[in-house]
Order: structure tokens, then C-alpha cells, then sequence
């Protein structure tokens, strides 16, 4: 596997046309392929519910994805070449509706495996590890529909946070994080020198409590009674009632060992999502009313760009809320990660300090966070 060629044009201009020239299907073919690693997360979890129960050796051959995984978005494997101007978005959109649907079968798979399983067995501590990475990676999936125009797509992306416990995410992040990152009112930015600790125990009640206050605005008095009959319209009340009404079904109809199955794995999610949040920002300090590139963290590597459906060019998504995974280009002014998103997960959990040692480096080179000079 070769790193891939430095930027590329777009597209070419046809002789005589004003309009780049839409990519034929092979190209098209060529781009689309290496996205099907989208699957390797939500497609393990797949496999090891649909044929559990294991013996406990066949239960650890599912870890092995995992550890490829991360072995691969630590390797010198880059992708910055820039997508093709036209390229058709109907095979992007079909991922993303086959990875939503692929979530909503493993929820009800975990709950059919742990119906009559219990909780001491090496499938339910496994469960926690490749079915919650599995939603955390789906986290990914609800992000990308929820910044969609389409209702019925953010409707979709809303179900699939309601399956991880965690629907204020569509509130906070759509009205609160992208208004405010960069600056010491979003929540979800990790400040310099914080650690991951320090943010996770920050910032889980703070976006709560920021979600829970935008629905009151928009409801027209950020100031009224918890009690007030209007907040039965509001969405992070919606979300509560239906992600919690999936936990009782999954209580009633499959038993007490699937529901606390259920919880589990939708508390590891949320921690890995929180993970991303702290390193995507972290140390970056906003001037002036408009996001720019230098806000966020950005990371060229291969494995994250393909299996994480384009995460890896955050800076690009903050710039433009709307744009599918496939659109996103790279934004040279943004700081660079030391490693894939995946890689950065072991490094932030148990190297923090070793992180931001790392992330300071970056941030002294750039004149970004602390370093950046007075305009």
C-alpha cells in the first residue's frame, strides 16, 4: 500500500467549457472503493453478535480487527489529494444509509445475544469493546447526517445518536459547537495543557447543559422553569424519551444482562467520541467572530480519511457545515495531527502527557492556541 500522490487538480477543463468535466465510473469507481472501509468497525461488531455465543477463543479473534486498525492509522500511509470537482454523491449517500441500517441491527443483535447470556462470559466484556467501538465509529455516521439539509437524513442521524444514549449531540453541536468553538464558551473545546480527564468530566454535563439551554431559546425564554409546558417541544427532551424508551424495550423484551450490554457499550461510545472532541480542538484559541481552517486539527492519514468517512479533514467541515464526507479538501493552515484518528486514541487516553508535549510542538511551530501572535 503506497502513500498516495501530493494534491491534485480537481478536475480538468474540458477544451472549450467554462465547467469542470464530471469524473467518468471508473474514476468514479476508484474514488468510492477504499470508502468501503467504513466497514471494518460497524462490520466486525456485526460478525461477532451474529455468530455469539463464542467459545472464548473464538470471542478474542474479534479484538484482532481492532488492533489492525490502530496499527494501521499509525503508519506513514497519507491521503491529500483533493476529490474531483462533479463527483456523483448517490454512492456516498448509500454507504452512509448501509452503515446507519448496519447500527440498528447490531443494537437489536446485542440485545437478541445477551437475552440469554450472562454477564459472566468473555462475550459481555468483549461486547463492550468491539460493539461500542463500533457505535463510537457510528457516532461518525450520525455526525455526517445531521449536518445534511435533509430532515428525514438528520431524522436518521438522530436515531442512530438515540442508540448510543447521547441525541443532544444534534442541539449542542449543530448550534453550540460550531458557533462557538475555539472559544472559552464551547464546551466541547479542550483548552492548552488540559487533560483528557479534566475535559471528560467537563465537558459531558457542560454540553448537556448548553444543549438542554439552546432548545429553551429557540423555545423562545432561555430563562424558563424546567416545569414550563412549552419544553414538551423541546428536541433534547424528544431525545431523552426515545433513547431511553429504546433501554427499557431492550430491559423488557431481552432481559436485564442485555440492557446493562446496552449501556455499556453506548457509555464506551461516548467516551471515544468525547476522545475526538478533546484532540480535534484542543489548545486552539478562535480571534474573531468567523471559524477558520487554524481552528481545527486536521490529520492526513489514510486509514482515517477512507474508514472514517472523511473525518480526517475537520478543518475543511468547519469551514463548510454542509459538505459530504466525500467533498471535504484539505486545509493546509490547519495544525496536523502525529498520528490517524484511530492511532490518537491510546495516545490521548494513556499518554496524555506525551499528546501534549506533541501537540505543543505543532502549536509553537504554526503560531497557533498560546503561541499565536497579537494581530
Amino acid at each position: 500500500m503506497a502513500a498516495a500522490p501530493a494534491p491534485a487538480t480537481p478536475s480538468a477543463l474540458p477544451s472549450g467549457s467554462g465547467s469542470p468535466a464530471a469524473p467518468g465510473a471508473r474514476e468514479v469507481a476508484r474514488r468510492f472503493a477504499p470508502h468501503l472501509l467504513a466497514f471494518w468497525f460497524p462490520g466486525n461488531a456485526f460478525l461477532f453478535l451474529a455468530t455469539g455465543p463464542h467459545p472464548w477463543w473464538g470471542a478474542l479473534l474479534f479484538v484482532v480487527p481492532l488492533v489492525v486498525g490502530h496499527w494501521l492509522d499509525t503508519q506513514p500511509w497519507t491521503e491529500r489529494r483533493e476529490p474531483p470537482v462533479r463527483l456523483p454523491a448517490w454512492p456516498f449517500d448509500l454507504l452512509v444509509y448501509a452503515l446507519s441500517a448496519l447500527q440498528l441491527v447490531n443494537v437489536a443483535l446485542l440485545a437478541r445475544l445477551f437475552a440469554g447470556q450472562g454477564v459472566l462470559s468473555l462475550d459481555f466484556v468483549l461486547s463492550v469493546l468491539v460493539v461500542g467501538a463500533s457505535s463510537g465509529y457510528q457516532i461518525i455516521t450520525a455526525h455526517e447526517l445531521i449536518h445534511r439539509r435533509s430532515r428525514g437524513e438528520q431524522l436518521l442521524g438522530r436515531a442512530l445518536l438515540c442508540s448510543v444514549l447521547y441525541e443532544h449531540f444534534f442541539t449542542e453541536h449543530l448550534r453550540g459547537h460550531h458557533a462557538r468553538v475555539g472559544t472559552a464558551e464551547d464546551p466541547a473545546t479542550a483548552r492548552f495543557g488540559e487533560s483528557f480527564f479534566r475535559f471528560y468530566r467537563r465537558t459531558v454535563p457542560a454540553q448537556f447543559r448548553s444543549a438542554w439551554r439552546l432548545e429553551k431559546q429557540r423555545l423562545g425564554d432561555a430563562s424558563m422553569s424546567n416545569l414550563d409546558p412549552r419544553l414538551l417541544r423541546s428536541r433534547v427532551l424528544h431525545g431523552l424519551v426515545v433513547e431511553w424508551g429504546v433501554a427499557a424495550a431492550i430491559a423488557v423484551v431481552a432481559g436485564p444482562v442485555a440492557f446493562v450490554a446496552f449501556l455499556l457499550q453506548a457509555a464506551f461510545a461516548t467516551r471515544l467520541l468525547e476522545v475526538v472532541n478533546y484532540f480535534e480542538h484542543w489548545g486552539l484559541e478562535r480571534r474573531g467572530p468567523r471559524v477558520t481552517p487554524a481552528d481545527s486539527w486536521d490529520t492526513h492519514s489514510w486509514f482515517t480519511y477512507y474508514a472514517l468517512i472523511g473525518l480526517s479533514r475537520h478543518a475543511d467541515h468547519h469551514a463548510h457545515g454542509t459538505r459530504p464526507y466525500q467533498a471535504l479538501r484539505v486545509r493546509e493552515e490547519a495544525p496536523i495531527l502525529p498520528r490517524g484518528y484511530i492511532g490518537m486514541i491510546p495516545l490521548v487516553l494513556a499518554l496524555n502527557r506525551r499528546f501534549q508535549r506533541l501537540a505543543t510542538e505543532e502549536l509553537q511551530r504554526r503560531k497557533l492556541g498560546p503561541f499565536r501572535e497579537a494581530a
